[in-house]
């Protein structure tokens, strides 16, 4: 499970979701909750008189359920009698909707290496370096859909195995030709001849910082970190390089 992101589920359920109002005051007791670095997102009807909050803490989802008496907060599920989660449904739409568009929007912005058609149907980032062994191999996994034009591997950069791990990625990025010098560095797997740059421009060091910047934002520590959208265009994640049978549902039919 990806450390931002919770797998989605469709719920159907009779909780009417709304944003809270900037204007809203909301009760003490959340207020508290607030000064513990709980981000409110949006509130939502749950039953029994309680008041329910969306949330966001350390880039997870959170519920918060106000009591009647409006001075005690319960945090967690809520399931009915039927074993549903009646948090679920909240969570999606007020936390990790929202969110999933925004880290897809922060990919978009980083410095990758396309690897595919540029109107490829799908697109899959993914951090990458240069040494990581795992990375090769979901790249040599991902060849039937790249190069039937079905997807797009965009390659974000960074520099975290080795000690010339980045002057690598930087080598890469300051190629005359990023996506041929990608395309060698990686057909040629253990063999390959790419030599790190003994000095990083500095332009290219501000593009390794920022992408390593995202990845210790999103509390990533190892590679290949791989980000698609589902069936539904929900952001999903797979963390090191995908089991045969996961490569469907991240890279699509064939």
């Amino acid at each position: 499970m990806h450390p931002l992101l919770k797998l989605p589920l469709t719920l159907t359920f009779g909780l009417l979701a709304s944003q809270v109002a900037m204007a809203e005051t909301l009760p003490k007791a959340v207020q508290q909750m607030e000064a513990k670095g709980v981000k409110i997102k949006g509130s939502f009807d749950a039953p029994n008189g309680l008041r329910g909050y969306a949330a966001e803490y350390q880039n997870r989802g959170m519920a918060l359920y106000l009591t009647p008496d409006g001075k005690h907060v319960l945090v967690g599920s809520l399931f009915d009698e039927q074993g549903q989660d009646l948090s679920e449904a909240p969570l999606e739409k007020l936390v990790y909707a929202p969110m999933s568009k925004e880290v897809w929007a922060k990919m978009e912005k980083t410095a990758w290496i396309a690897d595919g058609k540029a109107d490829a149907p799908r697109i899959v980032y993914l951090f990458s370096d240069p040494n990581c062994p795992y990375c090769n191999m979901f790249w040599q996994q991902a060849r039937p859909w790249v190069e039937s034009g079905k997807v797009q591997l965009r390659h974000i950069m960074v520099g975290i195995i080795r000690e010339d791990s980045p002057g690598k990625s930087a080598a890469l990025l300051a190629s005359n030709d990023p996506v041929k010098a990608l395309l060698k560095h990686e057909s040629a797997g253990k063999a390959s001849t790419l030599k790190a740059l003994e000095k990083i421009p500095a332009a290219v060091q501000s593009k390794l910082d920022g992408n390593q910047a995202l990845m210790e934002e999103l509390g990533l520590a190892a590679t290949p970190a791989i980000f698609y959208l589902d069936e539904q265009q929900q952001l999903q994640t797979q963390q090191g390089a995908p089991r045969p049978e996961m490569l469907g549902k991240i890279l699509g039919k064939r």
